[in-house]
């Protein structure tokens, strides 16, 4: 139920439809090299083209990105702008099982689809730059950098437990899993021990961690990043398991601490389950471990009750020549370190927490200072040690270097850093997908495909579904199945087996930014010329994929620039990373429930793309969440209707002199909102400066700058404008002689609610104390505050408000 409005005589359609064909025709935004200009490489996260089509999230993060666009094109920089999709995964495979129609043809109708919905937003797009993830154009260059990482030794193939949901017969990631079901389908998953590629992240780690610092991204997602590498620094220490010729290696960030390991605990996946199994405990701990391979390692670690089992076996102490008991916890993680640890209770919450559960032996080894505030049981920080025998009295800080040198020369320890983040594991048994150009001998050794074979192209099958093996429909197409490759070991050319898992769809998008650059370069995955000149990208946008996305496209930044093929180690410049816009009610947007707003019916209405875009810049500062409000937009449309009318049903203009300081003001404030992203705060500023072009006249010179600041938001109504009154679309400069003000006014506020507006001069604008008694003299303001005690006055510096908390 949209808010009505008078339509007024602004008619967007026919302005839009003109202006849309105009730019089309005549390529407007096709970007080219031009030495000497400053270049501009902007980019959207590219979207998933649903066949649900665009939403107004879609159009939030498309027009900031536009809004800039065409902020630099009108300062004449010279501004690259593509666009692209990335159409791999599972929803269009699941679409295909579903409905028998291919991957291949869902994609390309949801493409085209994708592409009038966003030609109609009237984005500045350079439209020969399209690029599409899962065309061989495309695929046959992806699958080239997973050779590149092979023959680098950066692509592998290990076994280990994955979760596999038995339904979509696909490998899940920890994230996916929920409550112990899949997220999408909702089935129970399990456990599997699977050969799987990855690709070896971790040896980039610490360089992704520090150049973290020097990037112009968000702070909350650098703190996320920087959490899902998860650097530890500690020690390595082992454990002999008692009667067994076996030893138990423990990763601890506390080596200080090892006199007071009175337990091990090992994760329910540790390889050594079997052996530190007795007769007597085998049955608990098999029925424990099959329990806990339902748990996914976030709701592991967020389970707050401790849960365990004895294994049966001890380990000897290092440090202490103690016997102690090994547990099994789903609390210790396979992953992180060793996926065993050393239990020191008196000096970690959750090992305090195993210990009073099972009656476990507690060992004070750190002696709380005097001095320290800390009240709880469990003293985790510094001290002098106690109970540790020959570090006993020295400070735990500078005992964790001691006993690690200690360890070292007794030959049961080292020095260790380890990082939370894993290698990142790229197949999936999907058959949309990019194919892995990996081929098996007899003996089921892999051999790389040759780079000229390339691409391996997806078969067309009819039967979408994985096999029960678990391998991907691939599988199923016979003749594309075999190829003759050249095995090096042998020296002769053989028939194989090709791999039948599929890239992650994190492969396809961790390079598409240089894709942009030369998109249908058919000798190289991008132009070295190209990529020189317009990479990195300086404003990349987004509001999702805030951690993976990011990490692995930076991985294989570090990576090319290793090997010569890219001159920069950072792939993003600047990040803007954008809130969600949520329905009326604040909720998100779903189609279940039925709150979902399309912009096309937004645009149809008869708002226009214009007012659409302008109001989701105007909706809020773009970092937050926003919630979609029906008759705000209405208000915006008003303003476009008021800025028409100015235009084209002015009788008599003013002259420029009499607004030259709100035209210069209004100049410089969107300039400088528009260089800071503040993209609401200026289109308040356009919205006053009509309001003040109604009260005072309005001249030719103001409505040919309003429509230079406003081309931004609303391009097609501004366009219409400019090309009324012969005007070029140079953005316009601001004179700050014609800046000076003889008064200022000042919004007073009362708890927070506007009670009244002062005016000051300059002079009294610098004296806070004259302000607070200006303000409280205001007649409005004064049958608010007298007769009640005020607590404080809020002058923030230059800002033009003040604000009275009673």
């Amino acid at each position: 139920m949209w808010y009505n409005v008078d339509m007024g005589n602004y008619d967007p359609k026919t302005i839009e439809e003109k202006w849309q064909k105009k730019w089309e025709e005549e390529k407007t935004f096709r970007a080219k090299q031009e030495p000497g200009r400053q270049k501009m490489f902007l980019a959207e996260m590219f979207p998933y083209p649903s066949g649900a089509g665009l939403h107004v999230g879609h159009v939030r993060n498309f027009t900031i990105v536009d809004t800039l666009t065409r902020f630099y094109t009108q300062q004449e920089l010279n501004v690259l702008r593509p666009f692209g999709y990335d159409t791999f995964g599972l929803p269009a495979e699941n679409y295909a099982i579903k409905t028998g129609i291919s991957p291949q043809e869902a994609t390309a109708t949801n493409i085209n689809n994708f592409r009038k919905q966003a030609k109609r937003l009237g984005l500045a797009i350079d439209w020969e730059r399209e690029i599409n993830t899962s065309s061989p154009e495309y695929y046959k260059w992806t699958q080239w950098c997973f050779l590149q990482l092979y023959k680098k030794g950066l692509a592998y193939r290990q076994e280990s437990y994955l979760w596999w949901c038995p339904n979509d017969q696909t490998v899940l990631a920890n994230e996916q899993v929920e409550g112990g079901k899949c997220w999408r389908c909702g089935a129970e998953v399990e456990k599997k021990k699977l050969k799987q590629w990855y690709f070896k992240i971790t040896e980039y780690a610490d360089e992704l961690l520090e150049g973290l610092s020097e990037l112009d991204w968000p702070d909350k997602i650098k703190v996320m990043q920087r959490n899902w590498i998860g650097r530890s620094e500690g020690a390595e220490i082992d454990f002999d398991v008692v009667d067994e010729d076996e030893m138990l290696k423990v990763f601890t960030t506390r080596p200080d601490t090892v006199f007071g390991a009175t337990f091990l605990v090992v994760a329910p996946e540790h390889p050594l389950i079997a052996k530190l199994t007795t007769e007597k405990t085998k049955e608990a701990v098999t029925e424990y471990c099959r329990q806990a391979m339902k748990k996914s390692e976030i709701e592991r670690q967020e389970n707050r009750e401790k849960t365990g089992v004895f294994s049966g076996s001890y380990a000897i102490n290092p440090a202490t020549g103690e016997k102690i008991p090994i547990w099994v916890s789903d609390y210790v993680l396979m992953g992180y370190g060793e996926g065993a640890i050393m239990a020191v209770p008196a000096h970690d919450e959750r090992d305090r927490e195993f210990a009073e559960k099972f009656d476990l032996p507690v060992v004070k080894v750190i002696e709380k200072p005097e001095s320290s505030e800390d009240e709880s049981e469990c003293y985790a920080g510094e001290g002098e040690l106690v109970n540790s025998g020959r570090f006993n009295g020295v400070n735990s800080f500078d005992a964790r270097e001691q006993v690690v040198a200690w360890l070292e020369q007794q030959g049961i320890g080292k020095k260790k850093v380890t990082y939370k983040m894993r290698d990142w594991l790229i197949s999936r048994q999907r058959y949309w997908g990019c194919p892995i150009p990996i081929a098996y001998d007899k003996d089921g050794e892999p051999h790389p495909i040759p780079e000229e074979e390339l691409p391996v192209m997806i078969p067309e099958v009819e039967d979408y579904r994985p096999d029960n093996s678990g391998r991907s429909a691939l599988a199923k197409a016979k003749d594309w199945l075999k190829v003759k490759v050249y095995n090096e070991k042998t020296g002769k050319v053989e028939e194989m087996t090709r791999e039948t898992d599929t890239l992650d769809g994190y492969a396809c998008s961790s390079w598409y930014l240089w894709r942009y650059v030369s998109p249908k370069d058919v000798e190289h995955a991008w132009d070295p010329e190209e990529i020189k000149f317009w990479a990195p990208t300086d404003v990349y946008v987004g509001g999702d994929h805030a951690v993976a996305h990011l990490l692995y496209i930076r991985f294989w930044c570090k990576f090319f620039n290793d090997l010569g093929l890219l001159p920069f180690r950072e792939p993003i410049k600047t990040l803007l990373y954008n809130g969600y816009i949520n329905a009326p009610d604040g909720k998100k947007m779903s189609k279940s429930k039925g709150n979902v707003i399309d912009p096309l019916d937004v645009i149809d209405q008869g708002y226009g793309a214009d007012t659409l875009r302008t109001y989701e810049m105007f909706i809020g500062p773009y970092e937050l969440d926003a919630a979609w409000d029906t008759k705000a937009i209405g208000g915006v449309y008003r303003f476009l209707n008021r800025c028409y009318n100015l235009a084209f049903q002015t009788e008599e203009f003013g002259e420029a002199e009499k607004t030259a300081t709100v035209r210069n003001k209004t100049i410089k404030k969107v300039t400088e909102d528009l260089a800071r992203r503040n993209f609401n705060t200026a289109v308040s500023a356009l919205m006053e400066f009509v309001n003040e072009l109604y009260k005072a006249g309005a001249s030719e010179d103001d409505v040919v700058v309003l429509a230079k600041l406003m081309k931004p938001f609303a391009p097609h109504l501004a366009s219409e404008i400019l090309e009324h009154f012969q005007a070029d679309e140079i953005w316009p400069k601001w004179d700050d002689s014609l800046l000076v003000e003889t008064e200022i006014e000042v919004v007073v506020q009362v708890n927070g609610k506007l009670r009244g507006r002062i005016m000051v001069t300059p002079e009294e604008f610098q004296d806070k104390k004259v302000l607070e008694e200006k303000a409280k003299a205001e007649e409005n303001v004064k049958k608010y505050v007298e007769g009640k005690e005020i607590r404080k006055v809020i002058i923030p510096e230059r800002a033009r408000i003040v604000n009275i908390v009673l």
